[in-house]
């Protein structure tokens, strides 16, 4: 752990959607500097008062140092453009972090002269994760940034985030729903649900399922151990939450209630 890295605190936040059912209720977490955390659930829009990172409140001061990355870039017109590689890296500051950006390009099998016109959506994902990490940050927030990368490109991304954070001040918060790969990645779980955070602390502090006789004690079954850990805690959301056609239905009738028959 780094002791200078950022530490990150929700206190207290609470959304609802605009039909007035719950996104968020009272959600309380605590990650520690330097960790790396798996968030198994959502993103969802804040207000001011809420959370705060490094202990700042960034809706009211701002905050230098949070990169966020997720599938919304992807979709940029401007990223499918005829322009090559090089020179969007250099738009975005590449000529100024030299290292980085080569070690960037490395890591994610770049070729510089793409015209990104011309690329596919997985070779578009890995000039954004390149331009997106360019510039050191203290704070990386990241949601499924990884769904169009081969298992190569991924591999070697996630280890070089777990590099920064052992090597530089720097938190991480990721949210996916892909978990090959990631048993030694994160330092630190979230479980949501329904709103809510059922539990959250270090890896180590959830009970992972044992290896069966016999069977593989390393990486493959780690892997494989925390995967049905994730299902198991899906089967057990799908439990509480009910089928989509009943919710709907409850959403339907709810929305009738409120509106009345004018």
């Amino acid at each position: 752990m780094v002791a200078e890295a950022p530490s990150i605190h929700i206190k207290n936040l609470t959304y609802s959607f605009p039909d007035g059912s719950a996104g968020l209720n009272n959600i309380n977490v605590d990650l520690p500097p330097g960790s790396r955390t798996l968030l198994i659930g959502g993103k969802k829009l804040t207000t001011n008062g809420t959370l705060l990172i490094g202990g700042v409140d960034p809706f009211k001061m701002g905050l230098e140092g949070v990169t966020y990355l997720g599938l919304e870039w992807v979709l940029n017109p401007i990223v499918r453009n005829d322009i090559y590689v090089h020179e969007l890296l250099a738009s975005v500051g590449g000529d100024a972090y030299p290292a980085r950006r080569n070690e960037l390009i490395r890591i994610l099998d770049i070729d510089v002269d793409w015209r990104m016109h011309q690329v596919s959506d997985g070779e578009r994902r890995r000039v954004q994760l390149t331009m997106g990490l360019l510039r050191p940050w203290s704070i990386l927030l990241l949601d499924e940034v990884t769904v169009d990368l081969d298992v190569l490109a991924r591999s070697r991304f996630l280890s070089f985030l777990a590099t920064e954070t052992m090597t530089r001040a720097c938190t991480i918060v990721y949210a996916t729903h892909i978990m090959d790969g990631l048993a030694a990645w994160p330092t630190h779980l979230v479980r949501m649900t329904l709103g809510t955070i059922k539990k959250y602390g270090s890896v180590a502090s959830f009970d992972l399922p044992p290896p069966p006789t016999g069977g593989e004690v390393g990486g493959l079954f780690r892997n494989s151990a925390l995967l049905e850990l994730v299902l198991k805690w899906l089967e057990e959301d799908l439990d509480e939450r009910g089928p989509r056609s009943r919710r709907k239905t409850e959403m339907t009738t709810y929305n009738s209630i409120e509106r009345g028959p004018w």
